[in-house]
């Protein structure tokens, strides 16, 4: 039987189309066929798919997570952006991440996932979406705010005027939301994040619920504006005033390869850089993060 990989890449950097080569040439050499699909063109056909190998930064890899989401594919990150945080292995790393999935030596991790539904005014079905980083309601005339209510399970908590909302996956606590000033969550913490962007209230700190909760955001009839909701960066739809957004945990996850046991802690030392000087650990813990196949492993 012929094993296929899908290799998901973006044309337009020169680095990506040289490791795209580079990507094929190594999955030939495993007796593997490659399945390419590059930039945001026509959906490609992806039939029977034994893995899936991103190369880019988190961006690609949300595109290949909208690709494979629900195949039960797993998705292999290359690193070749800024930071990367869901990349698995680096750029000089192909080919030996490349026998390691061959050789079925990885693991998969499942990411949780988000259900979205807005209910517009006037349309009797809503609209319905999913993200694996975040759902973010924003402003949609940069000069306005919005005014909002914030729901959980069912029971209003506040009200306020402010750029946004972003509800994030634990997996989404280092984007968006992170950036807004939200807490970083181990992506193995089942539960959900909301962060108010610049909110004018008194009450406005981020939540962190469980994950049966369901978050909702109503844009109240009194907002001077309208909004735009985008899952992921990706999905987007207006949000005229008096929708609602809904939010909770999806059944469906995306299902990322994993080629060392790193703990999340180094990812986050290695990512960004933090200072660890003078830390007296282990030794077994020295061990630089991911050694056996990058440094970002």
């Amino acid at each position: 039987m012929t094993r296929r990989a899908l290799v998901v890449t973006h044309s337009g950097r020169e680095e990506a189309v040289a490791a795209t080569r580079e990507t094929l040439r190594a999955l030939e050499a495993v007796g593997m066929t490659p399945v390419l699909a590059v930039d945001d063109g026509e959906p490609t056909p992806l039939g029977d798919l034994e893995m899936a190998i991103v190369l880019g930064g988190d961006g690609t890899i949300l595109r290949a997570a909208e690709l494979t989401r629900g195949t039960g594919v797993p998705l292999l990150g290359v690193n070749l952006g800024h930071v990367g945080f869901l990349a698995e292995s680096e750029r000089e790393n192909i080919a030996e991440a490349v026998r390691r999935l061959a050789d079925g030596a990885y693991e998969v991790e499942e990411r949780g996932t988000l259900d979205v539904t807005v209910h517009l005014p006037g349309d009797a079905e809503p609209a319905t979406g999913w993200a694996l980083n975040e759902a973010a309601l924003e402003k949609s005339d940069p000069a306005r705010m919005i005014e909002v209510v914030v729901e959980v399970d069912g029971r209003p908590l506040s009200s306020f005027g402010c750029d946004g909302v972003v509800m994030a996956t634990s997996t989404g606590s280092t984007a968006h939301a992170f950036s807004a000033g939200g807490p970083v969550v181990w992506p193995d913490v089942a539960g959900m994040i909301l962060v108010p962007l610049s909110a004018h209230a008194l009450f406005s700190r981020p939540l962190v619920v469980g994950p049966s909760s369901v978050l909702a955001v109503e844009l109240m009839s009194r907002s001077p504006a309208s909004a735009i909701l985008s899952c992921d960066g990706r999905r987007r739809i207006e949000v005229p005033v008096g929708s609602r957004v809904e939010v909770g945990a999806s059944p469906i996850p995306v299902r990322l390869a994993r080629l060392t046991h790193a703990p999340f802690t180094d990812r986050l030392v290695s990512k960004f850089g933090l200072p660890v000087e003078g830390w007296r650990g282990g030794a077994e813990a020295l061990r630089p993060y991911g050694t056996s196949i990058g440094r970002e492993g």
